[in-house]
């Protein structure tokens, strides 16, 4: 039987031209309609071209024609001066060279979040791919510490910092570019400013992964960054007690009302193996996997708690590149896995 539900999965197919992201995604589709064989699909641009226009109606229609018992197809594609946000918004630049950007968000500062920014990036880059990692933690920057470098970037002819890199990923957070424990006492248009600069003036190169670590909570940098670059999507740290979830919940809320698809939660911390073999649930457990099932979105793992997981953090040495093969490591390689497939 002919449904709503199964036309949004063919548009899904549809990308915004020059995009990864499709027009669902990107919050485009208005309105579908479906009477016997007949589908009526109306979407709404927020800019672009007339042309833009005509190839996203155009990719609309065969894909709709493909779905079985379609008889009949009418696309409307529209723009609205003025629109809330969706799609490519004005002041959105994709990224030349990056193929797909995803931003690592917790609710709340302590469930881990740069350290599975840390491992992600790393496992991707095991797996072959070209990464970066970006952290927009103005104030408070770990992944200078978490990934062993304290290099400064350099200036390129076309006066635009180079990153540094370390175990195959490359890096720009300010933490390279203040002096060791000095405070960043800026207030909100500054961070938007600096976000906005590691964005479109520092040479990044060809990537297939850009992974952003936001700072927790729903403030100027989660803002500054989704109104900067369209994002692929964005992942939800978590740990299992109700106090971290009561915060997640605004998280995926945040993400939603600036049209970036969530990808998934990720519980971390979610069990501690004692010497003796028993396993201690010292957060409690299931809350991640219970939420993305109230939410209807992804559950993308649980991570327990492991020494070499805190231990590599606090040496610079990330467990995923120091020891791949290690329990410890284990599900960060899945996780990275997941992602892959499910951007690609």
């Amino acid at each position: 039987m002919l449904t709503q539900q199964k036309i949004l999965e063919a548009l899904k197919l549809v990308k915004y031209p020059g995009y990864t992201r499709d027009v669902v995604s990107f919050g485009l589709v208005k309105n579908v309609a479906v009477n016997g064989g007949a589908v009526s699909v109306s979407m709404q641009l927020t800019g672009g071209t007339a042309e833009i226009a005509g190839q996203i109606k155009a990719a609309a229609e065969k894909a709709v024609r493909a779905v079985p018992d379609v008889e009949r197809v009418r696309v409307e594609v529209t723009a609205a001066a003025g629109a809330a946000a969706a799609g490519p918004a004005p002041g959105q630049n994709k990224m030349e060279g990056v193929k797909r950007v995803v931003a690592v968000a917790s609710g709340k500062g302590g469930v881990g979040k740069s350290t599975v920014s840390v491992n992600v990036a790393c496992a991707l880059q095991n797996m072959g791919a070209a990464v970066g990692l970006l952290d927009c933690d103005i104030y408070g920057p770990s992944i200078p510490l978490m990934m062993g470098i304290r290099e400064r970037p350099t200036i390129s002819a076309a006066q635009k910092l180079v990153p540094p890199s370390n175990y195959g990923v490359k890096l720009m957070s300010m933490g390279f570019l203040i002096e060791g424990d000095a405070p960043v006492i800026w207030r909100g248009p500054m961070i938007m400013k600096t976000i906005q600069q590691f964005i479109s003036e520092v040479e990044w190169g060809r990537l297939d992964y850009l992974v952003v670590d936001l700072p927790p909570g729903t403030g100027d940098a989660q803002l500054s960054l989704c109104q900067t670059v369209p994002l692929d999507g964005g992942i939800i740290v978590t740990t299992p007690q109700e106090a971290s979830l009561g915060v997640v919940r605004k998280g995926i809320a945040m993400f939603e009302k600036v049209n970036v698809p969530i990808l998934g939660i990720v519980e971390n911390m979610s069990w501690f193996t004692a010497p003796n073999g028993d396993r201690v649930e010292i957060f409690g457990h299931g809350g991640g996997r219970a939420e993305a099932e109230r939410k209807k979105v992804p559950f993308l793992g649980e991570i327990p708690i492991y020494l070499k997981i805190r231990e590599g953090g606090d040496a610079g040495l990330p467990v995923v590149a120091a020891d791949p093969q290690s329990a410890a490591a284990q599900p960060f390689l899945r996780l990275a896995e997941t992602l892959r497939k499910a951007l690609e």
